[in-house]
């Protein structure tokens, strides 16, 4: 595992980004940040595509820039690939001849990708004779994802890849992305805003606020810090659990899964038993009872503990940090979000036993997904 670190500075008019950090680069980094944080500008000064970068990139022993030593390797010398958000695929090329451009330019090593690995890894086949005018926004994507690994970069840079995409679409993309630091021994930066993607594929995340980094660590622990909340906002806010599955009810297309040693029900996930799934439950479809709830559809009631509350004075609501039972001091945690009214009406208060009641509906594609967690 090769760690990247940088001290970078980047002023474009009244904007100034200013970063200090060394990322260990284990599976997929997500940085987030709404926009003009910096997202972007940062990529491009780490790949080496940004004029205006001043400062110091090394990854792992490969000094990348140094401003002061009057060290700056041109893009193409850093072994770092990059997909934008449009894809920028070689209208004039086939798709297979998209690929094989990166291939005949690839750097040099034994661990290359090869073609057919990654035509596979990225279903590809059925688009090989296609032209890239006939190919729908996801299939560019996949294509613009294959060049770069076939030009075999020693870091994967992915700027907003999906931001284009509708929701079905990004749903057919995401799993791709997921298991290609696993598959090819690629490291992966991911830039987005949007939350839901970052559950489902980060391991580690960086937050950038107005060009500054202001959190920083793993993926389930940064997705509940304010930061993650100020840009994806209270109607997005949640967490993220890591789940086991227990099993598969084909009868009704659910899967069973172990959270904290309490049990849930899921829309059906390809994942045989004791396979590892990341959950992401937002605050809004969480409800709260005293006691469990009788003839009711929903089946998913969870013996929680409340560890906090807090009011919004300004607004009708409140929102609740609760400890599942079973689990150690560390979590896993949910949280829920329902009006002051409710917390009054319930007499809630800090330290008192309640049950979490969430709609298994509200698993959907978007926050939910199969594979080892990070």
């Amino acid at each position: 595992m090769s760690a990247l670190a940088f001290d970078l500075a980047v002023d474009h008019g009244a904007f100034a980004l200013r970063v200090c950090e060394t990322l260990p680069l284990a599976g997929i980094t997500a940085v987030m940040g709404a926009s003009g944080s910096g997202k972007s500008t940062l990529l491009r000064a780490l790949a080496g595509l940004e004029p205006a970068a001043r400062g110091r990139v090394q990854f792992g022993g490969t000094l990348l820039q140094d401003t002061a030593a009057g060290v700056c390797l041109p893009p193409h010398r850093r072994g770092i690939g990059y997909v934008f958000q449009d894809a920028r695929l070689f209208a004039h090329r086939g798709v297979a001849g998209n690929l094989r451009y990166a291939l005949a330019r690839a750097r040099p090593g034994a661990d290359a990708p090869g073609f057919d690995d990654v035509v596979a890894a990225l279903d590809l086949a059925p688009l090989l004779g296609r032209r890239v005018a006939g190919l729908s926004g996801g299939e560019r994507q996949r294509v613009a994802i294959a060049r770069a690994l076939l030009a075999n970069p020693r870091l994967l840079l992915l700027d907003e890849p999906l931001a284009a995409l509708d929701l079905k679409r990004k749903a057919e993309l995401l799993p791709y992305i997921r298991e290609l630091p696993g598959r090819f021994g690629i490291p992966l930066i991911y830039v987005s805003h949007a939350v839901e993607e970052v559950a489902q594929l980060a391991d580690e995340v960086l937050i950038l606020t107005a060009g500054r980094v202001v959190a920083r660590g793993e993926a389930h622990a940064v997705l509940e810090q304010p930061q993650a909340e100020a840009v994806s906002g209270h109607f997005e806010a949640g967490v993220l659990l890591h789940a086991r599955v227990l099993g598969q009810a084909p009868d009704y297309a659910l899967t069973e899964v172990e959270v904290g040693g309490q049990r849930l029900s899921l829309p059906h996930i390809e994942a045989g038993t004791g396979a590892q799934v990341r959950l992401r439950v937002r605050a809004r479809d969480v409800a709260i009872a005293l006691q469990r709830v009788e003839g009711v559809s929903i089946r998913n009631q969870l013996q929680a503990t409340v560890l906090r509350i807090d009011a919004e004075p300004a607004s009708a609501y409140a929102e609740l940090l609760l400890a599942l039972d079973g689990a150690d001091d560390s979590g896993p945690h949910l949280r829920a979000r329902i009006t002051r009214e409710a917390v009054a009406a319930l007499g809630l208060m800090v330290g008192q036993p309640v049950w979490a009641l969430i709609k298994g509906v509200s698993f959907d594609r978007r926050v939910l997904v199969g594979g080892q967690s990070g």
